[in-house]
């Protein structure tokens, strides 16, 4: 919540900077004042901080958050694996199990091809992805707050806020579609695929230049969709928090609570099922 010190701009601004780890040349002043004698890599302490660091530099609460959701995913379908029993489920392994059908009735009915690695690859895309869009339903300024008292100066907690995260994901689907392309249709059918499709022959720089647009499209949509929609999100209730009067946010962060979870629900489904048919289409 934005105090009488701190107006509501600097609030959704402070709220909007990543924990970011980078470099930072000699002879650069900064926030504090200070100046460094030498190049560094430190913790930003400001926004324009965080931006001079430039391309090299790291999102530590975005990997943070990510390795430990990604820990949290894994650990927890492991211990009910090995728990599982054939009698009376509990209502973990109930839940687990609903889960793996979802996906599984999913691939079913979207990807015709054998493939050991696609309901796997979808499972983790689904449960990993919805862990970290849940992040979003907790108070916008619980974790920040609490970091703050260590002299963490900022903290995102939601990692598909950050673009970073969700090019990376897309970036890995897209690796994939480009190698099972190659592998199943071979380099040469696939460039044909794509320099002779759909004009005649001797038009193929234009088939060329638009089935690559058409290719490229997939992962920057990909990314830019969970992005978009989570970053709205996040932003909405951040607006809430530094706009309205402490005793009066929950009937409005509430409603869009309940809400929101939708939102992260189906984000993390369109990931998924965009992720199968693209490697659907790379196998036909």
């Amino acid at each position: 919540m934005a105090t009488n010190a701190q107006t509501a701009g600097d609030y959704i601004r402070h709220h909007l900077v990543n924990l970011t780890y980078g470099k930072l040349p000699a002879d650069y002043t900064r926030a504090d004042g200070s100046v460094l004698a030498e190049e560094q890599w430190v913790f930003a302490t400001s926004a324009r901080e965080a931006s001079d660091m430039g391309f090299m530099a790291l999102h530590i609460d975005t990997l943070g958050f990510s390795f430990l959701l990604g820990v949290l995913f894994l650990g927890f379908f492991w211990v009910m694996g090995r728990r599982a029993t054939a009698g009376e489920p509990t209502l973990m392994q109930n839940i687990v199990e609903a889960t793996v059908e979802f996906v599984e009735d999913n691939i079913k009915t979207t990807f015709a091809h054998p493939n050991a690695l696609i309901a796997p690859l979808s499972l983790t895309l689904f449960v990993w992805i919805l862990l970290m869009n849940l992040m979003d339903l907790v108070p916008v300024d619980w974790l920040p707050w609490t970091a703050q008292q260590f002299g963490v100066h900022y903290l995102k907690v939601v990692p598909t806020t950050d673009v970073n995260n969700t090019l990376g994901l897309s970036v890995t689907v897209f690796a994939l579609i480009i190698y099972y392309n190659m592998r199943i249709k071979g380099t040469r059918k696939f460039f044909a695929e794509l320099a002779f499709h759909p004009f005649p022959k001797y038009l193929f720089p234009v088939n060329l230049f638009l089935e690559g647009i058409n290719l490229f499209a997939k992962p920057v949509s990909l990314a830019l969709r969970l992005f978009g929609n989570l970053y709205a999100g996040e932003m909405v209730f951040i607006l809430i928090a530094a706009l309205i009067p402490f005793w009066l946010q929950w009937t409005l962060s509430l409603p869009w609570a309940i809400f929101h979870i939708l939102i992260i629900v189906l984000q993390a489904f369109i990931f998924m099922i965009l992720s199968i048919v693209y490697l659907g289409q790379a196998h036909k």
